[in-house]
């Protein structure tokens, strides 16, 4: 933006201070000092170009003393600054300095979006790269396209045959498979409470967290409860072929089933860091879970063949 006010031409390793940019980050200077120094700087105009650009990083983070210091000079700016206040609590900005902004608010990136343009890159740098690699890159990266970007290098560096496979990116990102999910929920809806937690063992063996496996579970469900529907299947932020064992999956169970899945996890999620026995706490839920195919059908059965049956 400052080349393009300014009329500079573009010129590789060109620094910031030749573009009339300066940057102060507000996290670790967000005194009333801080923002004297920057006026300060402000009275100056550019020695070269029309406008002097500055960037208050973190802006949430200023004193109140600091946004009323800064306030006067907001209000009347010379005519060669322009002030960009970035931050991702807009919400702590006091409304006094938020009247007199442009706001521009930048959502998250789509996790499709990140793929697609990993996948450019991939064949740009004659990389063979697996798309559900990629979707997994996205989606660990949550919306960051710097992320993303850092994390495809590293698989990239530590590949020796220059791929990006599925195997390798959750073995380097220390991701869980989704076979597991799909297995585990395979499990429930046998009942077979025993496997479900020879799996949970497992799991906790590769060096995973069982909160982590928890939370990841609680995901699958809600995966496969958006899956049962046309309208909602664009939810899923994963590949294709992911896609279609996700819809495969979900036809095999209730909305039931779904929702109370969601509730015990959900709620296994909620007390797990203040539980004393934490692994029992998340193999107590998986024994509910094994056996909430059957509580259901008890539940639905009419009032006089329960009676039998009790």
């Amino acid at each position: 933006m400052a080349k393009l006010i300014n009329g500079f031409e573009s010129k590789e390793g060109e620094s910031a201070n030749h573009l009339n940019i300066y940057e102060l980050d507000a996290a670790s200077n967000n005194s009333v000092d801080d923002i004297r120094n920057l006026i300060d700087q402000v009275r100056y105009p550019p020695q070269f170009g029309k406008y002097k650009v500055y960037i208050i990083d973190e802006v949430h983070m200023l004193s109140n003393q600091a946004f009323n210091a800064f306030l006067k000079t907001l209000e009347e700016p010379p005519s060669y600054a322009i002030f960009i206040l970035a931050t991702t609590e807009k919400h702590k900005v006091i409304p006094t300095i938020l009247s007199r902004c442009q706001i521009y608010d930048f959502n998250r990136i789509q996790n499709s979006d990140i793929a697609e343009h990993l996948k450019r890159i991939a064949t740009k740098e004659n990389i063979a790269a697996e798309d559900e690699a990629l979707h997994l890159i996205a989606q660990k990266a949550d919306g960051a396209l710097r992320d993303a970007l850092s994390m495809f290098d590293l698989i990239v560096t530590y590949s020796s045959d220059n791929k990006i496979t599925y195997q390798n990116t959750i073995n380097n990102l220390h991701i869980l498979d989704y076979d597991y999910y799909f297995k585990v929920t395979d499990m429930l809806l046998a009942n077979d409470h025993a496997g479900v937690l020879l799996i949970f063992e497992e799991i906790l063996s590769r060096g995973f967290d069982g909160h982590n496996f928890v939370v990841g579970l609680a995901e699958h469900f809600r995966n496969l409860m958006v899956s049962k529907d046309k309208a909602t299947v664009v939810l899923l932020q994963v590949s294709e072929a992911i896609k279609k064992k996700y819809y495969e999956q979900s036809q095999k169970m209730s909305l039931s089933f779904l929702l109370s899945a969601l509730n015990l996890t959900n709620q296994c999620d909620l007390y797990y860091k203040s539980s004393k026995n934490q692994r029992l706490h998340v193999e107590l839920v998986l024994m509910k879970l094994a056996h909430l195919t059957s509580a259901i059908k008890l539940s639905s059965m009419p009032a006089d063949e329960l009676k039998k049956k009790v």
